[in-house]
C-alpha cells in the first residue's frame, strides 16, 4: 500500500509496520516461500504499489492469476481481519482495479509481442541457439552480407533463406567476407529449425514490439500493469529464453544511466523465477546476471518470486537488497540445508530464531527485510503481509477479452504484416534466374534444333544432288542406247530401202 504523505510503500506488519523505501527498490527484491503460504499476495501488493506510485509494471502471468489486477477486490472475513488488526481504514484502504494491458507471444490472450529477426541481431541469436566460435562467425557473416545488399531479415523464413544463400554462394563470398563451410551452414539451420519448431515463427515478425509502450499511465497517473500470459509459453523454454533475451536486452538499451531515483522508473516481476534458470540457455542466465548487476542503475526494480531462493544463482542473490521470505518446509537434508541458508541470509532479530521461525510461519505471514534509506538491511521483521487491492481471483475470459479491445494499443499488434523481405526477394531472384535457365535452355533447345534441321537440309540436299547426279548418268545412259538403237533402226531402215529398190 502505497502512502502519498510519506512517500513510502507499507508492506507488513508485525510488532511494527514494515516500510519499502521507494528509492531503494531498484536494488531489487526476492519473494520465496513453499506453495500457498502467501506468495501472490506479497507480488500483488508490491505491484500495486508500484503502480499508485506512479511505475509501470510487467509482470509475467505463469499461473493465470495475476489477470484479477483488473477486478476490484471482495471482502472476506480473512481481509476483513488484515484490515481491522492493521488499522487500514485509517489509511483509505479500498478495493480497487488496476490498468492493466494484456499481452501474449502466441497472441491468443493479449497483445501479441513479436520482434524482427534484426533486432534481435547475430550476437543475441547465436548465444541463444549456443553455436561454437566457428558457426557464431558464419551466422555474423550471414547478417553483415543481407545488410550490405540491404536484405531485411524479418522473421524466421527470412534468416533461413538467407543462410541458405550464402551457403550455395560462399565460393562468391570467401575472399569478402572470409571462409563460409557448409558444416557451419548446416548446423545453423539444424538450430534455427529448433528454435521453428519451438513457436520461433510466431515470435519473430512484424510489427514489432515497441517497449516504450509498456511505459504508460491511466488518467489518475497509476503506472500501467503490463501482464505476459506465460502459461503457455513458459513450456516452451527456448522460446521462452529468447523472448526474455530480447526483452531484457532492449530493455537495457532503451533506458539511459539515471543514478538513484526517487522511484524506479519500470518495475519487473518474474513469478516461478526457476524457470528463469532451469534448463535455461546459458546466454539468458548470464543475461539475467549482468542486467540485476548493471540495471540499478537506469532505474529499473527486478523482483524475483520462487518457492526457495536456492532457485535463484548466487551471483543474483547477491544483488538483491529486500527480501520476503514465506514459510519453507524442511523434509529432507536438502531442505534444511536450503532453510539454514535462508535463515543466515537476514539480519538476525534478537526476539525471534530465524531458522525456527521460518518452519513456523503461517499463510500470509514472512519474515522481511528492506533497504533502509541509507541501502543497510533492516533487522529481520516478523509480519503479516498487507491485503491487496484488486481481486485474488483470476479473471474471466470474458474479462481479459473486454480489456484487451478497450486498450489503447488494440490494432496496433493484432495483425501480421509479411513486408517484401529477405526470403521474398531471394524467392524472386530465384524464380528470375530459374526462369532465365530456362529461357537460355528453350534458346539451346531450339537452336540445336536449328542446327539439326540445317544439318539435316544440307544432308537431305547433297543426297538429292547425288540421286540427281546418278538420275541424270541414267538418263544420258539411257538416251545414249536409245540413241544408238534408233540410229540402227534408221540404218537398217535406208539399207532396206536401198536393197529393196
Amino acid at each position: 500500500m502505497y502512502l502519498k504523505d510519506t512517500h513510502k510503500i507499507w508492506l507488513a506488519t508485525g510488532e511494527k509496520a514494515v516500510f519499502l523505501e521507494p528509492g531503494m527498490a531498484n536494488r531489487h527484491g526476492l519473494i520465496a516461500g513453499a506453495t500457498g503460504t502467501g506468495k501472490t499476495v506479497t507480488l500483488k501488493v508490491i505491484a500495486e504499489s508500484f503502480s499508485d506510485m506512479g511505475v509501470p509494471v510487467f509482470l509475467g502471468d505463469i499461473k493465470g492469476d495475476l489477470t484479477g489486477m483488473i477486478n476490484p477486490g471482495k471482502e472476506n472475513k480473512h481481509i476483513r481481519r488484515s484490515i481491522d488488526n492493521m488499522g487500514l481504514d485509517d489509511f483509505g484502504y479500498g478495493y480497487e482495479s488496476y490498468p492493466a494491458r494484456f499481452f501474449d507471444v502466441y497472441g491468443k490472450k493479449g497483445h501479441p509481442i513479436r520482434t524482427t529477426v534484426t533486432s534481435m541481431g547475430p550476437e543475441l541469436l547465436s548465444r541463444l541457439l549456443e553455436l561454437t566460435p566457428v558457426q557464431d562467425g558464419v551466422l555474423r557473416i550471414v547478417f553483415r552480407i543481407a545488410d550490405d545488399e540491404e536484405l531485411l531479415l524479418s522473421d524466421l523464413k527470412d534468416l533461413r533463406a538467407m543462410v541458405q544463400y550464402v551457403g550455395d554462394n560462399a565460393k562468391e563470398y570467401k575472399l569478402t567476407y572470409g571462409n563460409i563451410s557448409p558444416q557451419s551452414i548446416g548446423a545453423i539451420q539444424r538450430a534455427l529449425l529448433k528454435l521453428e519448431d519451438e513457436g520461433g515463427n510466431i515470435f519473430f515478425g512484424e510489427p514489432e514490439l515497441d517497449l516504450s509502450d509498456w511505459i504508460d499511465w491511466d488518467e489518475n497517473g497509476r503506472g500501467v500493469m503490463n501482464i505476459l500470459e506465460c502459461q503457455e509459453l513458459f513450456q516452451h523454454p527456448l522460446l521462452y529464453g529468447t523472448f526474455l533475451l530480447w526483452m531484457l536486452s532492449e530493455i537495457y538499451e532503451m533506458f539511459p544511466e539515471a543514478g538513484d531515483l526517487e522511484k524506479p522508473k519500470l518495475a519487473f516481476f518474474f513469478d516461478e523465477a526457476h524457470l528463469l534458470f532451469d534448463d535455461a540457455p546459458k546466454a539468458l542466465i548470464e543475461t539475467v546476471e549482468r542486467m540485476v548487476r548493471l540495471i540499478r542503475s537506469k532505474g529499473v526494480s527486478v523482483w524475483f518470486i520462487t518457492q526457495n531462493p536456492s532457485d535463484v544463482p548466487d551471483s543474483v542473490l547477491g544483488q538483491i537488497g529486500n527480501r520476503v521470505q514465506h514459510g519453507l518446509r524442511a523434509y529432507t537434508p536438502a531442505d534444511q540445508k536450503a532453510l539454514r541458508a535462508a535463515a543466515n541470509s537476514f539480519r538476525a532479530n534478537p526476539n525471534f530464531d530465524t531458522e525456527e521461525a521460518l518452519v513456523a510461519l503461517g499463510t500470509g505471514e514472512a519474515l522481511v527485510s528492506v533497504l533502509d534509506e541509507k541501502g543497510v538491511p533492516t533487522i529481520v521483521e516478523k509480519a503479516n503481509i498487507l491485503p491487496p487491492s484488486s481481486s485474488m481471483d483470476a479473471a474471466s475470459d470474458a474479462d481479459v477479452e473486454a480489456a484487451i479491445k478497450q486498450s489503447p494499443l488494440f490494432g496496433k499488434y493484432e495483425e501480421t504484416k509479411d513486408e517484401k523481405s529477405a526470403y521474398e526477394i531471394l524467392t524472386e531472384q530465384q524464380e528470375k534466374e530459374a526462369e532465365e535457365e530456362k529461357k537460355a535452355a528453350e534458346k539451346e533447345a531450339k537452336e540445336k534444333e536449328k542446327k539439326e534441321k540445317e544439318k539435316s537440309k544440307k544432308k537431305t540436299s547433297k543426297a538429292t544432288k547425288k540421286a540427281t547426279s546418278a538420275f541424270n548418268k541414267t538418263v544420258n545412259s539411257a538416251a545414249n542406247t536409245i540413241g544408238r538403237e534408233v540410229g540402227k533402226k534408221i540404218v537398217r531402215g535406208i539399207f532396206d530401202t536401198f536393197f529393196k529398190g
